[in-house]
């Protein structure tokens, strides 16, 4: 007997779907596997004979043949375990084969026959409507992620006797594992309404709406008193590095803070999150589809509602940091996607690896190649760095640095030139004096700078409608002239600094950028003098600055 079965594997963020053909016939008893299949693929062969025989459903002595199609497509990971096992059912007539039909499988299953979780549901189930299927099987552990697209109908089993049991007609268990209480009720009787993801995502942030001002000092067991989520008005001093943020968070601009250690350079980054405005629903879905695939989707939390801050240390691997291996992950710049990428100590990292960040920040995405094919991921983040201006971090006071001019020449070498040349936005920190340490804390908080923030994007969201771009950080050097008008006075004020700094065409144009934010900020509807000297201010450094420096 044939039967077919469908299921699915990850390319990138996206699934394609796989056919899983099982035949049964007469001949030498044996279980042969084909189609372009990895290891643990191969393994499933006996995970299948095992679990089925420990499920109470014995192979009979026959020629047993299960093909994954397309061959041209290498099959990895242990997610076709459960659509092999039913194929076989089903091709022994154990299951019918009605009941297969707009249904796909994805689990792996142990010896014992428990259907194991699984990465990349998000994505498999999202995409399964729009591939024509209506009903998905997946792990039960895996339900809360798969409950997020709302769109299709989702059955959870726990092991092989439960999806035996539902492909046989008990369509008791069709979403009764996955029914979220909270969501039947704002839906009413009559279910979910089709393809309303927007809906859930949105009921889910109101339900988050009034516990999240008293998240801000949430009590710790451990210590028995308050714990603050990091604000910005937690941050005494450094005036300047605020400011800069808070233009940087405004026009997605990706920023550099230099100075020595203990000035609060990881601090304000880490607050830069909390400044910028809230994911919309599409790009929550997004990001939550590279942590499936990740295998970090939280369960207990669902879909990812806070922009992301991904902060790698600088032993990270190229594969760790721009993703890769054998068969290729999303690395930290996807997983920092529509967020945060903070790299502390920037002159640490290998040079070799901080250079595959620059196809990334020009691109948004990252493409990774292999034998077998390629994917991308995206990877559409703002890079905020941190570095010391030395080895021991207090140059240029010399009467405390130690290092020689080469040893300095030797670490700020490898922050290359084309790198700082994608980094818009350049700050120092100084070290806090005794009065701006002790002071009462009476800064702007985060709620008050994200407020700006967000003006200053839908600012941009309406001028850039439909042109393909979404930032003043993306704005093409043959449109700065027309986005950015000037006056004959800025005109001259312009072309008097450029002379006077030897700046480049690269450096005019971040210039002309930045500026633009900052009138935005200002709601301005043009850029002014005041605006160019601001920008002016927060120039990339470049290897003329180091020196004379």
């Amino acid at each position: 007997m044939y039967s077919i079965v469908s299921t699915a594997i990850i390319r990138g963020i996206h699934s394609v779907s796989v056919q899983v053909e099982a035949d049964v016939s007469d001949g030498m008893p044996m279980f042969e596997m084909v189609g372009f299949l990895a290891s643990e693929v191969k393994e499933a062969r006996e995970r299948v004979r095992a679990a089925l025989r420990n499920s109470g459903c014995y192979l009979p002595a026959k020629r047993i043949t299960v093909n994954l199609s397309p061959a041209n497509i290498k099959k990895t990971g242990s997610a076709f375990d459960l659509p092999v096992a039913v194929a076989i059912l089903a091709a022994l007539g154990i299951v019918p084969d009605q009941s297969l039909v707009s249904l796909l499988i994805v689990g792996e299953i142990g010896l014992n026959g428990k259907v194991q979780p699984v990465e990349g549901i998000l994505p498999i189930v999202a995409e399964a409507g729009g591939q024509g299927f209506t009903h998905c099987m997946v792990p039960y552990d895996n339900r809360k992620e798969a409950n997020l697209i709302r769109n299709i109908c989702v059955v959870a089993v726990k092991n092989i006797r439960e999806a035996i049991s539902f492909l046989s007609g008990n369509a008791e268990m069709l979403r009764g594992p996955l029914e979220d209480p909270q969501a039947s009720r704002a839906e009413g009787a009559d279910g979910p309404d089709g393809s309303d993801l927007e809906q859930s995502i949105r009921r889910r942030e109101e339900a988050a709406d009034p516990a999240r001002e008293q998240m801000q000092q949430e009590p710790d067991p451990a210590r028995g008193q308050m714990q603050q989520e990091p604000d910005f008005s937690q941050i005494n001093g450094q005036r300047l590095v605020r400011r800069a943020s808070e233009v940087a968070a405004a026009g997605m601009h990706n920023l550099l803070l230099i100075g020595p250690p203990g000035g609060g350079k990881t601090m304000i980054a880490r607050r830069i999150p909390t400044i910028l405005p809230p994911m919309c629903s599409q790009e929550q879905l997004e990001l939550a589809k590279i942590y499936s695939i990740s295998g970090m989707l939280l369960q207990d939390h669902g879909i990812m509602c806070k922009r992301p801050f991904r902060s790698p240390h600088h032993t990270v691997t190229p594969q760790g940091l721009v993703g890769g291996g054998t068969v290729p992950k999303p690395g930290e710049v996807s997983l920092a996607h529509k967020g945060v990428l903070f790299l502390d100590e920037l002159a640490e990292f290998q040079k070799s690896t901080l250079e595959l960040l620059r196809q990334p920040m020009e691109e948004k995405q990252i493409q990774i190649s292999r034998l077998h094919g390629s994917c991308s991921y995206p990877a559409d983040f703002m890079l905020v760095a941190a570095t010391n201006p030395c080895p021991c971090g207090a140059y240029p006071d010399m009467n405390r640095c130690r290092c020689t001019q080469s040893a300095i020449d030797r670490y700020l070498g490898k922050i290359s030139q084309p790198l700082l040349d994608r980094i818009d936005i350049c700050v120092e920190t100084s070290p806090l004096t005794f009065a701006e340490l002790t002071a009462d804390p009476v800064n702007e908080s985060s709620a008050q700078i994200r407020a700006r923030v967000c003006a200053a994007w839908e600012l941009q969201k309406e001028r850039y409608a439909g042109s393909g771009i979404y930032f003043n950080s993306q704005i093409p050097a043959d449109r700065l002239r027309e986005i950015c008008r000037l006056t004959e006075k800025e005109e001259v004020y312009l072309q008097q600094m450029y002379q006077q700094s030897h700046l480049t065409a690269r450096a005019y144009h971040k210039i002309l950028r930045v500026a633009r934010t900052v009138a935005d900020l200002c709601g301005s509807s043009r850029v002014d003098t005041g605006h160019l000297s601001e920008a002016f201010c927060y120039r990339s450094l470049d290897r003329k600055y180091w020196e004379r420096w």
